[in-house]
């Protein structure tokens, strides 16, 4: 594969626009990414309805191969698209903080009403899951960060370490993982950092991290 050449699609988080993973494309554009922001809202549909979307956009693109790169929320919207719609391009794939084993602040935001209505339907559908989805033949790369600042500290400030700010780094660890990493990021910070975008670019490009660069 590729990985240059090959579409990279990114997906942002949740109460984000696309407009926020602009900066990531522009580090991977750099690098001779084809890098593409998606767009999508992320509050009022379900997570399954935001998958479909996601699903019908990669199909028009008439693309053999896609990359994914997914932040928070993103990350899931992948998988539930990956998992409804197995027959889709082959292509990698990196997840940057994304809440696959749950969220604590997530939970602790909903045990109020007004923080469940804010969280969304996607979230809430993703958590109330009993059994979470397999991906076999995808190579799935987990980026987690540990610097903790963020919404989460507030609204649940016992959030186990580590942590992002928002997701700890268990609640990435997705089974099945083609490479794992974790940086010194918050979980907004993801957003703007470099290192992301270099470790992102590694992942699609060689199937792992640069985790000697990360050591330095």
């Amino acid at each position: 594969m590729n990985a240059v050449t090959t579409p990279t699609i990114l997906v942002h988080g949740v109460w984000m626009h696309g407009v926020v993973m602009e900066l990531q494309r522009h580090y991977l554009a750099a690098q001779g990414f084809d890098a593409r922001c998606y767009s999508y809202s992320s509050v009022a549909p379900t997570l399954t309805e935001n998958a479909q979307q996601l699903a019908a956009y990669a199909t028009a693109l008439a693309a053999p191969q896609i990359n994914w790169v997914g932040h928070s929320l993103g990350g899931l919207v992948i998988l539930r698209m990956l998992e409804l719609v197995p027959a889709l391009p082959p292509g990698r794939i990196v997840l940057l903080g994304t809440p696959f084993r749950g969220s604590y602040a997530a939970r602790a935001m909903s045990s109020h009403q007004l923080g469940a209505m804010a969280l969304g339907h996607s979230l809430a559908e993703w958590f109330a899951r009993d059994t979470p989805p397999e991906f076999p033949g995808r190579e799935i790369g987990v980026l987690a960060g540990n610097h903790q600042f963020g919404l989460g500290m507030f609204v649940a400030p016992a959030l186990p370490a580590p942590n992002d700010g928002v997701v700890t780094v268990e609640e990435t660890g997705l089974p099945g993982a083609l490479d794992s990493i974790v940086l010194p990021v918050s979980h907004s910070g993801m957003l703007i950092s470099e290192d992301v975008a270099n470790q992102t670019a590694a992942f699609l490009r060689d199937g792992c991290f640069n985790h000697a660069a990360a050591a330095a």
